[in-house]
């Protein structure tokens, strides 16, 4: 097999960005306190106590040992009251030690999951109200999908930050004791354990590059999990033959991830040995300093066993201080990725004061000279665009696939917004009113509408889900749309799980799963109807019912309808033709067979397949 080719390497992290990026920490701090205040301060009261007990318990001990010796030097009878307080007093210490670490580590668990949870819910709230042209952005989705990831790997973040305060309490007590007796004994600790803090730091910055460079082909590498082995791709990978093809795909990246991080782990773990086997050598120098002083008379036995046990402990969680700046300071770094979403703006802004939606709409939707094009993208995807959706008016959109209809809707629906001119509601700009009040008066079925995997009931309510609730309202949507039908069958009826993702689902056709989808846009009684090929799954005798009952619904309401069927569009009082994005006719469907341009072209191609 071929080596896979190192990638460029991407842009470390400097030193200088590292201790930049602990500003972080604050707004990281008060997330986490958002999330569970209780919580959070019952851990940092816990932490306090359990810093001291490192030293506490060396002291002690100490004192035992003393005792133990003097008492072992004196002739009998041995009052041996003070050793069994001290024994006594140590073995409290030791289980409220253990109790205090168990309830830490219980409470940095439930933190974490809180934490997890509170931030999931805050980058969905943050993505729902973005614009949909940012959702549909490739650098969105490599922000968001680092984002999520930081939701859980953050998490440790705050039992590293706090355990960093724990370690650097106990040590202040520690390094009393140590500057008493040897102040050139923390010297020696300083230099044994500097390089390997150095080599950690290094080795972060490079983990951290690399992660932030494999985003994107991390995210091919979940979509080809999902290609590979899922039921809705299923029928084409088998029909198509595409295993191989997709297995290829999945085992060249995913052996490019292997071949980078084995690297640098490999690189990792060397140099981690090499500066470990430093610091072992510096903390054996110390022991043998203090052994000698003791066997000199300088040292008490106890005060050996003070030492010996401050200097290793102290050795330990300096090392654990400075190799945890560097996790700190590199999650800090991490914690760019995750606010950077958070500073995603979306572009259509709403009104300081937004004029509340008309009722009823008087002169209708007015599109002047409007023109949109997608960022990243010199091509206008609709251009010149200049017509009235009448009140009450059903208007039809014609044209080749690409020629802009589904966009033009979406600019109506203001979940797009005009990158020339503009779009006027009864004379008054669409930037005027408040975005979610005009989509809730809006009705929309698009031609890839969602397949929940839900209950048919909420399948149906999602048109408006606020309803949920109101079965009888949720039936009357299924009478509109012909899904009753579709209920009568299922063994639990309203309330059976649709799709198979989940135990006892039952799974649709495509043209049930169509009147599902068109039931939803009978749950409200929306004054502007969108519907995006709302029957191409259909039979042409349901097809035929859907629209009788569409006409019936649309009465007194504006609809906006696309469809490639001429048999589905001539219903429509007007029908609009577009090519490339501009509009080349308006009429009736009699005035565009007379005026013999596009609409009668494409209509006669169309009639002569039915011949």
């Amino acid at each position: 097999m071929k080596k896979p080719q190192p990638p460029i390497a991407p842009k470390k992290p400097t030193f200088k960005e590292k201790i930049s990026a602990l500003s972080n920490l604050p707004a990281f701090f008060k997330l986490v306190w958002q999330s569970s205040p209780k919580k959070t301060l019952f851990s940092i009261v816990l932490r306090v106590l359990r810093s001291a007990m490192p030293v506490a318990l060396l002291y002690v001990g100490k004192l035992i040992v003393d005792q133990v010796v003097q008492l072992s030097t004196t002739p009998q009878p041995h009052d041996t009251t003070y050793l069994w307080e001290l024994v006594a007093l140590e073995f409290i210490l030791a289980i409220t030690s253990d109790a205090l670490s168990r309830t830490i580590a219980l409470l940095d668990s439930l933190l974490g999951d809180t934490f997890s949870n509170h931030t999931s819910v805050k980058i969905m709230r943050h993505a729902a109200d973005l614009d949909l042209e940012q959702t549909e952005d490739s650098e969105y989705y490599d922000k968001l999908e680092r984002a999520r990831q930081q939701t859980l790997g953050r998490t440790m973040l705050l039992s590293q930050v706090m355990s960093q305060l724990q370690d650097i309490i106990s040590m202040v007590f520690l390094i009393a004791g140590l500057v008493t007796f040897s102040p050139l004994l923390i010297l020696l600790l300083i230099i044994t354990i500097l390089p390997s803090f150095l080599g950690e730091s290094y080795f972060n910055s490079q983990n951290y590059s690399l992660t932030r460079s494999q985003t994107p082909e991390r995210r091919e590498l979940d979509y080809l999990r999902y290609l590979g082995a899922s039921d809705e791709t299923a029928k084409e990978i088998k029909i198509f033959n595409l295993a191989d093809f997709v297995i290829a795909r999945f085992k060249k990246l995913s052996d490019q991830f292997y071949y980078d991080n084995s690297k640098l782990a490999k690189r990792r773990s060397f140099w981690g040995t090499l500066f470990s086997m430093l610091g072992s050598t510096g903390y054996y120098g110390a022991y043998v300093y203090i052994i000698t002083r003791t066997i000199t008379g300088h040292l008490t036995v106890g005060d050996l066993t003070f030492l010996a046990g401050s200097f290793r402990q102290l050795r330990t969680f300096t090392e654990g201080i400075l190799l945890r700046f560097t996790v700190i300071s590199q999650g800090a770094i991490y914690l760019n990725d995750f606010l950077d979403f958070f500073e995603i703006k979306p572009s259509i802004a709403v009104a300081k004061n937004p004029i509340p939606f008309p009722n009823p709409i008087r002169e209708g939707f007015t599109f002047e000279n409007v023109g949109f094009k997608y960022r990243h993208s010199e091509n206008w995807a609709n251009r010149h665009l200049n017509f009235t959706l009448h009140p009450g008016e059903t208007l039809a959109l014609v044209g080749e696939n690409g020629a802009g209809k589904t966009t033009l809707v979406k600019l109506l629906a203001r979940l797009y917004e005009p990158t020339e001119g503009r779009i006027l509601l009864d004379g008054i700009d669409l930037k005027q009113y408040d975005p979610k009040e005009l989509q809730h008066n809006i009705g929309v079925i698009f031609q890839d509408y969602l397949r929940y995997q839900m209950t048919l009931s909420s399948n149906i309510a999602v048109g408006d889900i606020t309803q949920l609730g109101n079965q009888a309202l949720i039936k009357k949507a299924a009478q509109g749309s012909m899904a009753d039908g579709i209920a009568d069958k299922l063994p639990n009826q309203y309330e059976q799980a649709l799709g198979k993702r989940f135990n006892n689902g039952v799974e649709l056709s495509g043209g049930e799963w169509q009147k599902v989808a068109l039931a939803r846009i009978y749950m409200k009684e929306a004054p502007v109807l969108i519907l995006d090929e709302p029957t191409a799954a259909l039979d042409a005798r349901a097809e035929y019912e859907v629209f009788q009952r569409f006409a019936q619904m649309t009465e007194g309401r504006s609809a906006v309808l696309i469809s490639h069927r001429f048999s589905t569009a001539r219903l429509a009082d007007r029908i609009l033709v577009l090519d490339k994005g501009q509009l080349l006719e308006i009429g009736t469907h009699e005035e565009l067979l007379a005026l013999n341009g596009r609409y009668a072209e494409l209509f006669l191609l169309q009639a002569r397949g039915y011949k």
